[in-house]
């Protein structure tokens, strides 16, 4: 199972939202190229960069520095929070993102999916954002009326190759995972990363035991509640 370290930028820093909301930030400092050397000399497999600037905007606002990220880390990065038309997503992938993580574009259009997915291929991730059982869109302000798992198999149809499906309710809470909506997922026949809530090298070992390809884990890694080495080792 992959262990991805992520780091979500805003206004420059990294930092942590709890739940997606801005009133409720902790900021983890103004160098996140440094925390993402440490996370790679660490072993990190990828990096997940978060652009949360961009996902209030409709449009990147840190891609210059996810690109500097991307450079100085060595290991592939996953990125998103900007990309919400295909200039977008032509942009990140220049900029030497290695996959770039879709969410609103693709879940409001199936065509828009199919179109990306026919072109970008394994360099897209779909993102199915969840509270309640609903999809959330537009950085997590809109909830749509339609079923994960049915939006999973619609964009599996279109052509996505992975998911990472966040608990939005978990998401910065260390409260963690949501492995109930991740079983409703599986079956769909798409690899799966799991983010949001993740405290414990025990939630590693239920999500690593449920079948998803990996973990996203944010929090639990910067307040030093679990430690990179030896959850790779775990």
């Amino acid at each position: 199972m992959l262990i991805i370290p992520a780091i979500d930028l805003l206004g420059g820093n990294a930092v942590r939202l709890e739940q997606g909301d801005f009133a409720r930030v902790t900021d983890f400092g103004s160098d996140p190229i440094a925390l993402a050397l440490g996370f790679a000399e660490a072993g990190a497999p990828w990096l997940h960069v978060v652009d949360l600037d961009g996902a209030r905007l409709g449009h990147w606002s840190h891609l210059d520095l996810i690109g500097d990220i991307a450079a100085a880390a060595g290991v592939p990065v996953q990125a998103g929070g900007g990309a919400r038309d295909l200039g977008q997503v032509e942009a990140a992938l220049e900029r030497g993102v290695a996959r770039v993580i879709v969410g609103t574009a693709a879940t409001e259009s199936p065509a828009v999916a199919a179109s990306w997915a026919a072109r970008f291929g394994p360099r897209l991730v779909f993102s199915l954002d969840t509270r309640g059982r609903r999809v959330l869109t537009r950085g997590w302000r809109r909830e749509s009326s339609q079923d994960p798992a049915a939006l999973a198999e619609t964009l599996r149809d279109a052509g996505a190759q992975r998911f990472i499906h966040t608990d939005t309710a978990r998401d910065g809470t260390l409260g963690g995972p949501d492995l109930s909506s991740l079983s409703l997922l599986l079956p769909v026949g798409v690899p799966v990363l799991v983010a949001g809530g993740v405290a414990t090298y025990a939630d590693l070992e239920a999500i690593r035991d449920s079948g998803a390809e990996g973990a996203i884990v944010g929090r639990a890694l910067l307040e030093g509640k679990i430690e990179l080495g030896a959850a790779l080792r775990l």
